[in-house]
């Protein structure tokens, strides 16, 4: 793809990173606009710039793009060249740009779909494509591609290393890349989390030395999720999760069984509750079975 080949062609270029829950809740309709104005001039073109130094690996990506179906074309931004030319700040972030090469319309974070379906609409009609109508895409998102609970939600992102963490409770706080033993406090309250067992809490990521660590965080939100993988390639780590002590049953998001039950295969964003109304705060505890793990965010939907 060049520059020169493009001309004539509406571009929308997509920033994205695969680990991102507000990407991925985006994701349905970039899919949906592809798919539909494929034949009628529009080239969509993801731009994989990384949060997490194991969103650098392109085999990581590769996965993600099959899994999550994006099949137009993806530029890996690792040096953020085109996120710099951008002047981006934002993930996710879409830009419209003509059929001269000129950037018309941008859209960061969620949200705003029906504008900017007609944004498209409206470049194609200038290019020179008849017949585009002003119908617009439905989607039928799911899992975590489904929109947040933005009335319940009360639990902002929080990252689990020390770099930009917020409200860790754990006595005595964190020991920066040290090995140490942490406990759980006995009330957390609202968005505080800690730590219960052998850690190291790194730049990016919190790592567990032994078995049977705990990570607790006290939340309010329809869903609950966070970004995490086995530290070493090819291994798995096996985790259960309990919700206000208990089992989580019907509020198990898709990652994990009704009894809490689930595993770590690789580097992803797992959804571990997704809780039917009433939403209210509540104790999540995710303990492993397995050493090895490296958490790195929480986020909320």
């Amino acid at each position: 793809m060049t520059a020169s080949g493009l001309r004539g062609k509406v571009v929308l270029v997509d920033v994205w990173t695969y680990t991102c829950i507000n990407w991925l809740r985006t994701l349905p309709y970039v899919r949906a606009w592809a798919e539909k104005y494929k034949n009628q001039g529009l080239v969509v073109i993801g731009v994989h710039a990384p949060e997490f130094a194991f969103e650098k690996n392109i085999d990581n990506v590769r996965r993600a793009a099959k899994e999550m179906k994006v099949n137009y074309p993806i530029a890996i931004d690792n040096d953020f060249a085109i996120w710099r030319a951008l002047k981006n700040e934002y993930w996710p972030a879409l830009y419209f740009v003509d059929a001269r090469g000129k950037i018309r319309h941008h859209q960061f974070g969620e949200g705003e779909y029906e504008q900017s379906e007609r944004i498209i609409q409206q470049l194609l009609a200038e290019a020179g494509t008849g017949g585009i109508g002003h119908e617009l895409v439905s989607v039928d998102a799911r899992g975590a591609e489904a929109a947040a609970d933005w009335g319940s939600l009360k639990s902002p992102e929080n990252y689990v290393g020390y770099e930009r963490t917020e409200n860790f409770a754990s006595p005595g706080g964190a020991v920066l890349d040290k090995r140490r033993d942490y406990a759980v406090p006995a009330r957390l309250r609202l968005n505080q989390w800690a730590l219960s067992g052998d850690w190291t809490v790194q730049k990016q990521a919190t790592v567990l030395n032994k078995v049977n660590g705990r990570i607790a965080y006290r939340f309010h939100a329809r869903d609950l999720h966070l970004v995490m993988g086995p530290a070493a390639p090819g291994t798995s780590v096996r985790f259960r999760v309990l919700i206000d002590g208990q089992s989580p049953g019907a509020a198990h998001g898709i990652d994990v069984d009704d009894q809490g039950n689930g595993k770590v295969t690789e580097q992803r964003l797992y959804q571990l509750i997704r809780q039917p109304k009433p939403i209210a705060d509540r104790l999540f505890e995710i303990e492993f079975l397995d050493s090895g793990v490296e958490a790195f965010a929480f986020t909320f939907g």
